[in-house]
Protein backbone atom coordinates (compact mmCIF):
# COMPACT_ATOMS: atom_id res chain seq x y z
CA UNK A 1 0.00 0.00 0.00
CA UNK A 2 1.10 3.75 0.12
CA UNK A 3 2.90 5.07 3.33
CA UNK A 4 4.05 8.54 4.38
CA UNK A 5 7.58 9.07 5.57
CA UNK A 6 7.36 12.06 8.31
CA UNK A 7 9.61 14.22 9.91
CA UNK A 8 7.98 14.73 13.72
CA UNK A 9 8.67 18.10 15.04
CA UNK A 10 9.18 16.87 18.90
CA UNK A 11 11.42 14.27 17.45
CA UNK A 12 9.49 10.93 19.06
CA UNK A 13 9.86 9.01 16.51
CA UNK A 14 12.05 5.64 15.70
CA UNK A 15 14.65 6.56 12.60
CA UNK A 16 16.22 8.83 10.53
CA UNK A 17 14.18 8.13 7.03
CA UNK A 18 16.45 5.44 6.73
CA UNK A 19 14.66 2.27 7.14
CA UNK A 20 16.16 -1.33 7.14
CA UNK A 21 19.51 -0.03 5.24
CA UNK A 22 16.51 1.34 2.68
CA UNK A 23 16.83 5.62 2.61
CA UNK A 24 13.69 6.94 2.06
CA UNK A 25 13.93 10.03 3.22
CA UNK A 26 16.64 12.01 5.63
CA UNK A 27 15.55 13.77 9.02
CA UNK A 28 17.39 13.76 12.56
CA UNK A 29 17.59 10.40 14.15
CA UNK A 30 14.57 9.69 16.27
CA UNK A 31 12.67 11.84 14.19
CA UNK A 32 10.85 9.66 11.38
CA UNK A 33 8.29 7.33 11.44
CA UNK A 34 6.19 5.75 8.90
CA UNK A 35 2.00 6.15 8.29
CA UNK A 36 -0.51 5.77 6.01
CA UNK A 37 -2.63 8.70 5.14
CA UNK A 38 -5.75 7.05 7.19
CA UNK A 39 -3.55 7.22 10.26
CA UNK A 40 -3.35 11.15 9.65
CA UNK A 41 -5.07 14.07 10.80
CA UNK A 42 -4.77 17.16 9.88
CA UNK A 43 -6.88 19.88 7.99
CA UNK A 44 -6.40 22.65 4.66
CA UNK A 45 -4.76 25.33 7.32
CA UNK A 46 -2.47 22.50 8.04
CA UNK A 47 -1.66 21.92 4.59
CA UNK A 48 -0.89 25.44 3.66
CA UNK A 49 1.63 25.82 6.36
CA UNK A 50 4.40 22.86 5.59
CA UNK A 51 6.20 23.18 8.62
CA UNK A 52 3.22 22.22 10.47
CA UNK A 53 2.93 19.18 8.98
CA UNK A 54 5.49 16.93 11.53
CA UNK A 55 3.05 17.91 14.06
CA UNK A 56 0.24 16.04 12.81
CA UNK A 57 2.31 12.99 12.78
CA UNK A 58 2.26 12.95 16.87
CA UNK A 59 -1.33 11.64 15.48
CA UNK A 60 -0.66 9.13 13.29
CA UNK A 61 -2.01 6.74 15.90
CA UNK A 62 -6.07 6.74 16.83
CA UNK A 63 -6.65 9.36 18.29
CA UNK A 64 -7.96 7.72 21.73
CA UNK A 65 -4.52 6.81 22.34
CA UNK A 66 -3.34 9.00 24.24
CA UNK A 67 0.60 10.30 23.06
CA UNK A 68 1.92 9.91 26.17
CA UNK A 69 1.30 6.14 25.92
CA UNK A 70 3.21 5.82 22.93
CA UNK A 71 1.87 3.44 19.68
CA UNK A 72 -0.45 1.45 20.36
CA UNK A 73 1.08 -2.52 19.93
CA UNK A 74 -0.69 -4.93 17.40
CA UNK A 75 -2.33 -7.95 18.75
CA UNK A 76 -0.10 -11.12 18.87
CA UNK A 77 -0.86 -14.71 18.18
CA UNK A 78 -0.40 -16.88 21.57
CA UNK A 79 1.16 -19.52 19.52
CA UNK A 80 2.63 -20.13 15.55
CA UNK A 81 0.37 -21.69 13.27
CA UNK A 82 2.39 -25.41 13.56
CA UNK A 83 2.53 -24.51 17.64
CA UNK A 84 6.35 -24.85 18.29
CA UNK A 85 6.56 -21.37 18.99
CA UNK A 86 4.22 -19.81 22.25
CA UNK A 87 4.41 -16.13 23.17
CA UNK A 88 7.13 -15.63 25.75
CA UNK A 89 8.88 -18.17 24.82
CA UNK A 90 12.96 -18.43 25.30
CA UNK A 91 14.12 -19.28 21.88
CA UNK A 92 18.06 -19.52 20.00
CA UNK A 93 17.91 -17.29 16.88
CA UNK A 94 21.58 -17.32 14.82
CA UNK A 95 23.45 -18.34 18.02
CA UNK A 96 21.75 -15.90 20.26
CA UNK A 97 18.99 -16.12 23.01
CA UNK A 98 15.79 -14.34 22.55
CA UNK A 99 11.94 -13.84 24.07
CA UNK A 100 9.39 -14.22 22.28
CA UNK A 101 7.59 -10.83 21.94
CA UNK A 102 5.37 -10.96 18.54
CA UNK A 103 3.86 -13.57 16.22
CA UNK A 104 1.73 -12.86 13.11
CA UNK A 105 1.64 -11.33 10.41
CA UNK A 106 3.62 -8.10 9.74
CA UNK A 107 3.46 -4.94 6.75
CA UNK A 108 7.14 -5.50 5.61
CA UNK A 109 6.54 -9.43 4.39
CA UNK A 110 4.16 -11.84 3.40
CA UNK A 111 3.70 -14.89 5.82
CA UNK A 112 4.04 -15.57 9.95
CA UNK A 113 7.06 -13.93 11.51
CA UNK A 114 8.00 -13.87 15.26
CA UNK A 115 9.19 -10.92 16.62
CA UNK A 116 11.98 -10.91 19.23
CA UNK A 117 13.41 -9.56 22.16
CA UNK A 118 17.24 -10.54 22.23
CA UNK A 119 18.87 -10.68 25.47
CA UNK A 120 22.34 -9.33 24.40
CA UNK A 121 22.25 -6.37 22.31
CA UNK A 122 22.71 -7.14 18.47
CA UNK A 123 19.18 -6.13 16.97
CA UNK A 124 18.19 -3.81 14.70
CA UNK A 125 14.72 -2.02 16.20
CA UNK A 126 12.56 -1.82 18.80
CA UNK A 127 9.82 -3.54 17.99
CA UNK A 128 8.38 -0.73 16.26
CA UNK A 129 9.32 -1.48 12.15
CA UNK A 130 8.49 1.20 9.84
CA UNK A 131 6.21 2.83 11.74
CA UNK A 132 4.28 -0.14 12.75
CA UNK A 133 4.67 -0.91 16.33
CA UNK A 134 4.61 -5.07 17.25
CA UNK A 135 5.96 -5.06 20.35
CA UNK A 136 8.39 -2.93 22.27
CA UNK A 137 11.66 -3.93 23.66
CA UNK A 138 14.56 -1.68 23.82
CA UNK A 139 16.17 -0.09 20.77
CA UNK A 140 18.71 -2.20 18.98
CA UNK A 141 17.80 -5.53 20.59
CA UNK A 142 14.31 -6.37 18.49
CA UNK A 143 14.53 -8.60 15.40
CA UNK A 144 12.36 -10.41 13.33
CA UNK A 145 12.69 -14.20 11.89
CA UNK A 146 10.69 -17.06 10.94
CA UNK A 147 9.80 -19.81 12.96
CA UNK A 148 11.73 -22.07 10.88
CA UNK A 149 14.55 -20.07 11.74
CA UNK A 150 14.55 -20.41 15.79
CA UNK A 151 15.18 -23.10 18.13
CA UNK A 152 13.48 -23.79 21.27
CA UNK A 153 11.26 -25.88 23.34
CA UNK A 154 8.75 -25.14 26.40
CA UNK A 155 11.20 -26.39 28.66
CA UNK A 156 13.80 -23.49 27.30
CA UNK A 157 11.23 -20.81 29.55
CA UNK A 158 11.44 -22.24 32.71
CA UNK A 159 13.11 -20.33 35.32
CA UNK A 160 15.81 -23.34 35.16
CA UNK A 161 19.35 -22.40 34.31
CA UNK A 162 20.49 -22.28 31.03
CA UNK A 163 23.47 -24.93 31.33
CA UNK A 164 20.80 -27.79 32.76
CA UNK A 165 18.65 -27.11 30.22
CA UNK A 166 20.59 -26.50 26.39
CA UNK A 167 18.79 -25.30 23.95
CA UNK A 168 20.16 -26.03 20.26
CA UNK A 169 21.39 -23.57 17.93
CA UNK A 170 19.82 -23.10 14.76
CA UNK A 171 20.93 -21.23 11.77
CA UNK A 172 19.55 -18.24 8.70
CA UNK A 173 20.45 -21.67 6.66
CA UNK A 174 18.75 -25.06 6.45
CA UNK A 175 22.28 -26.56 5.40
CA UNK A 176 23.55 -25.37 8.94
CA UNK A 177 21.36 -27.44 10.53
CA UNK A 178 23.11 -30.21 9.94
CA UNK A 179 25.08 -32.20 13.21
CA UNK A 180 28.51 -30.84 11.23
CA UNK A 181 27.69 -27.53 12.22
CA UNK A 182 28.88 -25.61 14.64
CA UNK A 183 27.49 -22.23 16.82
CA UNK A 184 30.89 -20.55 16.16
CA UNK A 185 30.41 -20.45 12.58
CA UNK A 186 27.71 -18.00 13.23
CA UNK A 187 24.64 -17.57 10.57
CA UNK A 188 25.18 -19.09 6.82
CA UNK A 189 25.25 -16.03 4.81
CA UNK A 190 23.47 -16.23 1.32
CA UNK A 191 25.47 -16.53 -1.90
CA UNK A 192 26.25 -12.84 -3.74
CA UNK A 193 26.61 -12.26 -7.04
CA UNK A 194 30.12 -11.21 -8.34
CA UNK A 195 28.58 -8.37 -10.49
CA UNK A 196 25.75 -6.58 -10.55
CA UNK A 197 23.48 -7.53 -13.93
CA UNK A 198 24.91 -4.56 -15.57
CA UNK A 199 28.40 -5.21 -14.96
CA UNK A 200 28.45 -2.36 -13.38
CA UNK A 201 29.49 -2.65 -9.72
CA UNK A 202 31.51 -5.34 -8.21
CA UNK A 203 31.57 -7.38 -5.49
CA UNK A 204 34.83 -5.99 -3.12
CA UNK A 205 34.38 -2.85 -5.32
CA UNK A 206 35.19 0.74 -3.62
CA UNK A 207 31.72 3.28 -4.12
CA UNK A 208 30.03 6.22 -2.64
CA UNK A 209 26.50 6.32 -1.30
CA UNK A 210 25.11 9.43 0.15
CA UNK A 211 28.49 10.87 0.29
CA UNK A 212 29.85 8.34 2.61
CA UNK A 213 32.52 6.02 1.13
CA UNK A 214 31.41 2.03 0.84
CA UNK A 215 32.33 -1.30 -0.01
CA UNK A 216 29.91 -3.35 -1.92
CA UNK A 217 29.82 -6.95 0.12
CA UNK A 218 26.35 -8.22 -1.37
CA UNK A 219 24.73 -8.08 -4.45
CA UNK A 220 21.37 -9.69 -5.09
CA UNK A 221 18.19 -10.27 -4.35
CA UNK A 222 16.61 -9.93 -0.62
CA UNK A 223 13.46 -10.51 1.53
CA UNK A 224 12.41 -7.04 2.08
CA UNK A 225 12.15 -5.70 -1.65
CA UNK A 226 12.10 -6.43 -5.07
CA UNK A 227 14.77 -5.81 -7.26
CA UNK A 228 18.61 -6.27 -7.42
CA UNK A 229 20.04 -4.59 -4.02
CA UNK A 230 23.87 -4.52 -2.96
CA UNK A 231 25.02 -4.73 0.54
CA UNK A 232 27.25 -2.08 1.62
CA UNK A 233 30.33 -1.65 4.42
CA UNK A 234 29.95 2.09 5.26
CA UNK A 235 34.04 3.03 5.92
CA UNK A 236 32.86 5.71 8.76
CA UNK A 237 30.12 3.63 10.06
CA UNK A 238 27.01 5.16 9.11
CA UNK A 239 24.99 2.82 8.86
CA UNK A 240 21.55 0.86 10.33
CA UNK A 241 22.59 -3.02 10.63
CA UNK A 242 25.62 -5.60 10.62
CA UNK A 243 24.72 -7.30 7.33
CA UNK A 244 21.94 -9.12 8.75
CA UNK A 245 18.52 -7.71 8.39
CA UNK A 246 15.38 -8.96 9.82
CA UNK A 247 16.83 -12.72 10.42
CA UNK A 248 18.48 -12.88 7.39
CA UNK A 249 22.23 -13.11 7.23
CA UNK A 250 23.76 -11.17 3.67
CA UNK A 251 27.10 -10.13 4.90
CA UNK A 252 28.75 -9.39 7.60
CA UNK A 253 30.27 -6.23 9.06
CA UNK A 254 30.80 -4.43 12.50
CA UNK A 255 27.56 -3.28 13.66
CA UNK A 256 26.04 0.28 12.44
CA UNK A 257 28.30 0.22 9.54
CA UNK A 258 25.95 -1.96 7.04
CA UNK A 259 23.08 -0.55 4.36
CA UNK A 260 21.58 -1.80 1.57
CA UNK A 261 20.68 0.24 -2.08
CA UNK A 262 20.09 -0.45 -5.04
CA UNK A 263 22.92 0.47 -7.62
CA UNK A 264 21.39 3.44 -9.22
CA UNK A 265 21.65 5.06 -5.69
CA UNK A 266 25.36 5.18 -6.06
CA UNK A 267 26.90 8.22 -6.88
CA UNK A 268 30.28 7.14 -7.72
CA UNK A 269 32.19 4.33 -8.64
CA UNK A 270 35.73 3.26 -7.81
CA UNK A 271 38.03 0.65 -9.83
CA UNK A 272 37.94 -2.99 -7.70
CA UNK A 273 40.44 -3.12 -5.03
CA UNK A 274 42.76 -6.01 -5.24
Amino acid sequence: GEWLGLELTDGKGVHDGNVMGVPYFECPAGKGVFAQPAQLSGSGAVAAAPVAVGSAARMAMPAMAPEDEGPTTLPSKDKTADGSISLGQKVMWNGKEASVRYIGDVKFAKGEWVGLELTEAGGVHNGNVMGVAYFECRAGKGVFAQPAQLSGSPAATSSAPAAAKPVAVISASPTAVAATAKEDLGPTMLPSKEKTADGSVSLGQQVAWKGNKATVRYIGNVKFGAGEWLGLELTDGKGVHDGNVMGVCYFECPAGRGVFAQPAQLSSRSPVLC
